[in-house]
C-alpha cells in the first residue's frame, strides 16, 4: 500500500488513531512537552495536526505568563517529527531524530498564542530531502487565520 492510499485518520499500523498516545510513542517529545493532540491529515509529502495546549496555563514554554507566537515553530517542529514518524513506520522503520538547523522566512501573524480560544493546527510540507535532511514549509493556523508560516531545514542524526 503506498503511502498516499493510506485513510487520513488512520495509524500506519493499521488502524490505530494516530492520536497522542501514537504521537508520544514515535517522537522524543514526552508529556507537557509533547505539544499535539492528534493527527488530522497525512500523505507522502504533507501533514496536519490539532493542538488544545496553548491554552494551558502549564504549557512548558509559556513565560512571563504568556505563549510567544514564535513558539508556534515548536508546534510546527513536532508536526514535521511525527511526519517522519509516519513515513519511516510505513516503511518498516523508525525515525531518525531531527535537529532544527534553519528557520527560513519566518512570519508571524499574532504576537501570542495563549489568548487564542480555537484549537491550534500545525500543518507541514516537506519540499525536499534525502537521508541526511529535509526542507518544510510550514504553517500555524487557527480559525481558519494563519497565525505564523516560514521553512525548516532539519538535520538528521546529527549529534546534539
Amino acid at each position: 500500500m503506498s503511502l498516499s492510499a493510506t485513510p487520513f485518520n488512520r495509524g500506519p499500523a493499521g488502524g490505530e488513531p494516530l492520536d497522542r498516545r501514537w504521537i508520544e510513542a514515535h517522537i522524543p517529545h514526552q508529556g507537557p512537552m509533547c505539544l499535539l493532540e492528534e493527527v488530522l491529515t497525512w500523505d507522502a509529502t504533507r501533514i496536519r495536526c490539532r493542538a488544545t495546549s496553548h491554552r494551558l496555563a502549564s504549557n512548558p514554554l509559556r513565560a512571563g505568563g504568556r505563549l510567544g507566537a514564535v513558539c508556534g515553530v515548536e508546534y510546527a517542529g513536532q508536526a514535521m517529527a511525527v511526519h517522519g514518524a509516519i513515513v519511516a513506520s510505513m516503511s518498516g522503520g523508525r525515525a531518525r531524530p531531527g535537529y532544527l538547523a534553519s528557520l527560513r522566512s519566518l512570519v508571524l501573524h499574532v504576537t501570542r498564542l495563549d489568548d487564542l480560544p480555537e484549537d491550534l493546527i500545525a500543518s507541514a510540507e516537506r519540499l525536499a530531502g534525502d537521508d541526511g535532511t529535509a526542507l518544510y514549509q510550514f504553517a500555524v493556523s487557527s480559525a481558519g487565520h494563519e497565525l505564523l508560516s516560514g521553512r525548516a531545514g532539519i538535520v538528521f542524526g546529527a549529534v546534539g
